[in-house]
């Protein structure tokens, strides 16, 4: 069957993907059950926790979600009786619940939570308090009998300051906890501490992007660490005094254990028996791999190879959660005795026919390399016209500092069947790459990820497979902002899709929370200092640039950019009578999660395109 670009016939409607999209939230043994946090798109978003044995363990209406750091992470853990301990989205208390019981709350009011780790019976969170002025967070220790509902008291305080903290870790002996800290003058991923308290002292042990430290006996330390510009393992020996003997790097490849630290609960590995440990090095794309003792290493046989946390570990089986190229996000479980992998929820192989494989694609740019993933048009059985070439949509993720990984994603076929090749790009300042790739983009926000997206899309059209007059760029948050100002600069992009994108970088500032406060002066420069920079790169500065198509979309409720921003672009495109869409989703924040935003968004970015290269989409 011979079609044009865009219109052939597929199954993949909106309402399919909304449905067929919970985000996975980690994992964990459970006794004989292994339990998995899973968002409910039909329920606003709302993050249930779910078991093998098919129960849904946490009922509505509770919603375990954290807003520490504002991107939460860390929301749920259990103990081996199947007691789960999470941080409940409304108030941010952290409860009990045992089976068949109502859950009740274990800290007061007042704070919020998240980061919770359960270790030798006794619970460790972060914690969050922004009534305080100015704003405290720390470690603390949470009594597990209730006492501390009504009893701030009660709570024992690990650390306390003005600065952040992340990855509470309790020695197996129970004297000492450690911890990730930083300043907030810097983000986590540029210059972040690694610190060891036994309650009367505290050791800072010199690091420069600490990570995830984890005991592997009362005085040895595995933690992530990149002095030479990878994250990778190191161990580190704390004498009788407890100072730290110089620390040993044992994982040396090019290859990142670790990642941003945007939210609280990733894992990227864990020790095992016999001295070894299962870890995540990524290039791009993730592998897993067991480091033995000795130093050998061997990689997992495994479909998840995108974002792959390393959950649990229960004698010689081990809970990964994550994407993969070759299914559905699922949460598996790997015995590294015998090979063995379960799929123990998602994982659903997807089908060639529609699904196209991701094809690593590399670029000269500006600036260096630009990495991407490029999908073609898919269809088993529909074709295009002799001669015609392919419309494209340029993804551009948020962050900026995070990466994709050519895993599989439920909207890469929403286009692709239907006739839209789509281009995902990995932009200077993106992980995965190492930390010359991520620092590129420092002071250069607004200019390298422009020309690295540019870069990409037109590298893709002198290959002849993507038509040069028909390529959208869609982009959230950060993203968004890219997303526009490669809009305002012009020549390259068709049309434009923004989900509450960065509009103004001055409104940005004087909006952003306290963990990112910091972070745009690093990108762009300080203020005052560099206010004309801020205004000089800011899209709305030069709105009246853009000549294509915009659709702006945009949570009502959204705390990181508020609706002010896109309504400003809004305004001003309308001004110029330049073709626009705006549509703001009551109860959305920073992200889309109920399933009736998701197909309403899904359906008008595809008649937006329709309208915009001229064809009409099948339903």
């Amino acid at each position: 069957m011979s079609s044009p670009f865009g219109t052939w016939p597929s199954p993949f409607s909106a309402a399919r993907i909304a449905a067929s999209s919970p985000r996975i939230d980690g994992s964990a043994f459970v006794g004989d059950e292994i339990w998995w946090g899973e968002s409910v798109p039909s329920e606003g978003g709302r993050l249930t926790v779910r078991s093998s044995t098919g129960a849904e363990i946490l009922p509505a209406p509770w919603s375990a979600r954290s807003r520490v750091h504002e991107y939460g992470g860390g929301a749920w853990t259990a103990d081996a009786e199947g007691t789960l301990y999470f941080v409940d989205a409304k108030d941010q208390r952290v409860h009990r619940m045992r089976r068949g019981d109502e859950p009740e709350p274990l800290t007061p009011a007042g704070p919020a939570h998240g980061g919770l780790r359960l270790q030798q019976g006794r619970l460790l969170a972060v914690r969050e308090d922004l009534t305080s002025n100015p704003h405290r967070r720390g470690i603390v220790d949470i009594p597990l009998d209730g006492s501390a509902a009504e009893d701030p008291s009660l709570v024992t305080i690990v650390v306390e300051g003005e600065g952040f903290y992340a990855h509470p870790a309790l020695s197996p002996d129970g004297s000492r906890v450690a911890w990730v800290q930083w300043t907030g003058a810097e983000m986590p991923w540029q210059h972040a501490t690694l610190a060891v308290s036994d309650g009367v002292a505290t050791v800072e042990l010199s690091t420069r992007a600490a990570l995830q430290p984890e005991w592997i006996g009362d005085d040895e330390l595995l933690y992530a660490d990149d002095p030479t510009g990878r994250w990778a393992l190191h161990r580190v020996q704390l004498d009788s005094s407890g100072t730290a003997l110089p620390a040993v790097r044992i994982d040396d490849v090019d290859a990142d254990t670790g990642y941003g630290l945007w939210v609280l609960g990733n894992r990227w590995y864990r020790p095992i028996g016999d001295g070894g440990i299962v870890a995540v090095r990524t290039n791009g794309r993730d592998e897993v791999v067991v480091l033995d003792a000795d130093g050998g290493a061997r990689v997992l046989d495994l479909p998840a190879d995108g974002h792959v946390s390393v959950d649990d570990v229960s004698g010689s089986r081990v809970l990964l959660s994550g994407n993969s190229s070759t299914t559905s996000p699922g949460v598996w479980c790997v015995d590294l005795d015998s090979d063995e992998v379960i799929a123990v929820t998602g994982a659903e192989p997807t089908d060639p026919a529609w699904m196209p494989p991701a094809s690593p694609i590399l670029v000269d740019g500006a600036h260096g390399p630009v990495y991407a993933f490029a999908y073609p048009p898919t269809h088993p059985t529909a074709s295009a016209p002799a001669g015609e070439l392919a419309p494209y949509v340029v993804l551009v993720h948020g962050g900026p500092t995070a990466h994709v990984t050519g895993a599989m994603s439920a909207v890469i076929p929403f286009y692709t069947s239907r006739g839209i090749g789509v281009l995902d790009v990995n932009y200077g300042g993106s992980t995965g790459y190492g930390r010359a790739y991520r620092e590129r983009l420092d002071g250069e926000w607004g200019v390298v990820d422009v020309d690295d997206v540019i870069a990409a899309a037109r590298g893709l059209a002198e290959t002849g497979v993507a038509d040069p007059l028909r390529i959208a760029i869609r982009g959230g948050s950060a993203g968004g902002w890219t997303v526009l100002s490669a809009l305002v600069r012009g020549e390259t992009f068709a049309a434009g899709i923004s989900r509450y994108g960065v509009t103004d970088l001055r409104m940005l500032a004087e909006h952003s929370h306290d963990f990112e406060a910091h972070y745009i002066g690093g990108l762009v420069g300080p203020l005052p200092e560099a206010e004309g920079l801020y205004v000089d790169r800011s899209p709305l500065t030069h709105v009246d640039r853009i000549d294509v198509p915009v659709l702006l979309m945009q949570g009502a409720d959204d705390r990181v950019v508020p609706p002010a921003q896109s309504e400003a672009v809004r305004d001003a495109l309308d001004a110029r009578g330049i073709d626009h869409e705006y549509v703001l989703y009551p109860g959305e924040g920073h992200g889309f999660r109920s399933t009736e935003t998701i197909v309403d968004a899904l359906e008008r970015e595809l008649a937006f395109l329709g309208r915009a290269f001229g064809f009409t989409p099948s339903s």
